[in-house]
């Protein structure tokens, strides 16, 4: 069957559009989304649980605080805190988790729509002030009374702010940490003054909060999701309710000075809650963990407002140790009927869920529980019944918490497989009839009637078929391409059948298993239209190979050390084809061998110039070698070794910026004799001046010292 050219093309580039589709379908996770209202409302929550015929009460708790002030040090690690020395906006405000597609919405950071805790804020009437990165207000537009966005370093003067009664809510995003982690790491000496200015930001706003509320402060201590409570109570004017100040960070920090990445530096911020609400506790506990989707439900409930309906947090037990038992329990029933809703929306097979199932014992608990509450039971049999319906409650939503956080992070592996072998089948066959789409008959010959009429082609459709009902029939989550129609997966299956039947007669007639000719290898076949030598073969299976690798997080993040390896391993293929050239025993005339070396064999050179070219050849992929080694030590990159000491920092290092400064110049003066030779004179004038600006500038940034200057002389910002 004889296709033009134009027409296979397209052909090819539709098909690989779907099979990119599939694969993305499963790598993308479907996003938790509750099939109520877009938004939650008050008069959505459900009343409080009680047995028997007496009608159930929708009383809900009274708000924890009157105000409430974030703090949040973007890139603050756990160890900047607690150590001896958006979308991460959308976890802070929705409770869901971002996923990859998030990174890709967040280069334009679009208005979030979804239900979040900045929205219920402003339907509630909260007052609400910004200050800080930009990303807030374009996440947000119109929700803040006022604001100041920034990109830099600077949030505006805000103790202006704190002294005025006009707002219930402030927020404060600060970047400098992050800029600085970008360009110079956590251990840069800029890290330590910019960590000093920070808590003394911090002793600013808890000092302006303590004056509006008389009393002692107590802390609220937590970890990166982390929590502690070391506190002390404070006796507050009838009716009136405390401030809460949160510091946090949205990310952490690697070795590098990056985030985005799963090491421990990266995933575990500090957490700390400042509010006379707590309680003191003797002495400083260590830090306990929570997950960053935990704060919104808490804050949610402390200031009165549901929480957002796509939540997949729990509120922290911590904070509500010094209510009553009875607003605790009402507190964690809100938070596991909005957990159980979305369970419900979200999995399948909800049921067998543990939490499900323990959050329905402890609701039946808390209404018996409350039947004896509302008829004057004070004994200690109920405190101690309802000690156990609470303990039951967080371990329910321990339970739905992490179900929840799992089904957003589960891949559909059986699509992404699908999707990844029609790109492949699809990529080889495209590669194999390259040849005859680019010839001047400007057509391709694709044997697709006698791939149909094959017997392995009926054999591959029973085998895939067979596959297919055993993933769907086995699995157990739901996968995107066993929910599709039976009709459409066996024209699926008949599709990459056939084109597995193609690639089958492609290869077969491109690629004849003929006998050596010659000595030669069958790839190199005369007659075949493709001459593969072992080197070709070589660079296509390194490149295949290190295609392979970049599907593993860790070989992205360690993708250099690939690279190493195929070049070390391409030096040497070619050292040993140079050997085989010169040093390989003459058996006649005919006995030639291509080589990837040019060839003088249509002018006979000299001896000595033999001579130095065999010796030139011999020496260079030894060489090549050599600087790869030196390269690699010059500088640590990657995630794993990026801190451990090497060539470049020993340079960079003040006591050595005279051998630096030593070996920059001799560098750009080596620049310039190489590519002098053949440039006019204004040219080689305007080369010697860019080298020379290029020096200055890395003397005016304190990298190089220019030669009246001394080593230890620091450079001025």
């Amino acid at each position: 069957m004889k296709v033009r050219s134009s027409v296979f093309a397209s052909f090819i580039l539709i098909l690989e559009g779907i099979g990119v589709a599939l694969f993305l379908r499963g790598f993308f996770p479907v996003p938790l989304k509750s099939s109520v209202s877009s938004k939650n409302k008050l008069s959505d929550l459900p009343v409080e649980p009680l047995t028997g015929s007496s009608p159930n009460s929708s009383r809900l708790p009274q708000p924890l605080f009157k105000r409430v002030v974030i703090m949040l040090v973007d890139a603050l690690r756990e160890d900047f805190v607690f150590g001896p020395n958006g979308r991460m906006i959308k976890a802070l405000t929705t409770g869901t988790i971002p996923g990859f597609i998030d990174v890709v919405m967040n280069l334009n950071s679009p208005a979030l729509l979804e239900d979040n805790l900045i929205w219920q804020a402003k339907t509630a009437g909260k007052r609400m002030v910004f200050y800080g990165d930009d990303t807030w207000v374009r996440l947000f537009p119109k929700h803040f009374m006022e604001h100041d966005g920034t990109t830099s370093f600077f949030v505006s003067d805000t103790r202006s702010t704190l002294k005025r009664d006009d707002w219930d809510i402030l927020i404060l995003h600060y970047l400098g940490l992050d800029h600085i982690g970008h360009i110079s790491g956590p251990h840069s000496s800029l890290i330590q003054p910019k960590l000093m200015e920070m808590d003394d930001i911090l002793k600013k706003i808890h000092s302006a909060l303590i004056s509006k509320a008389q009393g002692d402060i107590c802390v609220f201590w937590a970890v990166a999701a982390p929590y502690v409570l070391p506190v002390h109570s404070l006796n507050e004017a009838e009716g009136s309710l405390p401030y809460l100040l949160v510091l946090c960070g949205d990310h952490g920090m690697s070795e590098t000075g990056s985030h985005g990445g799963s090491s421990e530096p990266e995933i575990n911020t500090p957490l700390v809650l400042l509010s006379p609400a707590f309680k003191r506790k003797a002495g400083m506990e260590k830090p306990g963990v929570v997950e960053q989707v935990d704060l919104p439900p808490t804050l949610a409930l402390g200031l009165g407002l549901p929480i957002s309906l796509n939540s997949v947090g729990r509120v922290i037990p911590g904070v509500l140790e010094e209510t009553s038992l009875r607003d605790q329990l009402r507190f964690l029933h809100l938070n596991g009927h909005q957990l159980s809703c979305l369970l419900k929306d979200s999995v399948p097979d909800y049921e067998k869920e543990a939490g499900f199932e323990q959050f329905r014992v402890a609701e039946k608990a808390h209404g018996s529980w409350m039947k004896l509450f509302l008829e004057g039971n004070s004994s200690e049999v109920l405190s101690n019944m309802g000690k156990k319906v609470l303990k039951q409650y967080v371990e329910a939503l321990a339970a739905m918490s992490s179900a929840l956080s799992k089904q957003l992070g589960k891949y559909d592996m059986y699509s992404m497989i699908a999707g990844m072998v029609f790109v492949f089948q699809l990529l080889l066959v495209l590669l194999l009839a390259m040849p005859e789409a680019l010839s001047g008959d400007a057509a391709v010959e694709l044997p697709v009637l006698s791939a149909l009429l094959s017997l392995p082609f009926y054999l591959m459709c029973l085998l895939l078929a067979s596959v297919h009902v055993l993933v769907c029939t086995s699995a157990e989550s739901s996968c995107y391409f066993c929910s599709l129609s039976w009709g459409l997966v066996f024209a699926a299956v008949a599709f990459s059948s056939a084109m597995f039947c193609i690639l089958i007669s492609l290869v077969t007639r491109r690629l004849p298993l003929g006998a050596r000719i010659h000595g030669k290898s069958p790839l190199r076949s005369i007659g075949s239209e493709w001459s593969l030598s072992e080197l070709d073969v070589l660079l296509l299976a390194g490149t295949v190979g290190h295609t392979l690798s970049l599907a593993a997080s860790s070989f992205v993040e360690e993708e250099h050390q690939t690279w190493y390896f195929l070049l070390n391993t391409l030096c040497l293929a070619v050292f040993q084809d140079v050997c085989r050239k010169y040093f390989r025993e003459q058996r006649g005339t005919g006995d030639e061998e291509e080589s990837i070396l040019p060839s003088k064999d249509c002018h006979p050179s000299p001896k000595a110039e033999i001579y130095s070219e065999k010796w030139l050849a011999l020496a260079t992929p030894p060489f090549t070698l050599l600087c790869c080694r030196l390269l690699r030590s010059l500088n640590q990159t990657g995630v794993q070794w990026a801190h451990l000491p090497d060539m470049g920092h020993w340079l960079n290092s003040s006591e050595h910026r005279t051998v630096l400064s030593l070996l920059a110049a001799f560098c750009l003066v080596f620049i310039y004799l190489l590519v002098q030779r053949r440039c006019s004179w204004v040219s080689k004038v305007a080369l010697a001046l860019g080298l020379l600006g290029v020096y200055s500038y890395r003397a005016a940034v304190g990298n190089v010292l220019f030669p009246w200057q001394h080593s230890g002389r620091t450079t001025s910002k």
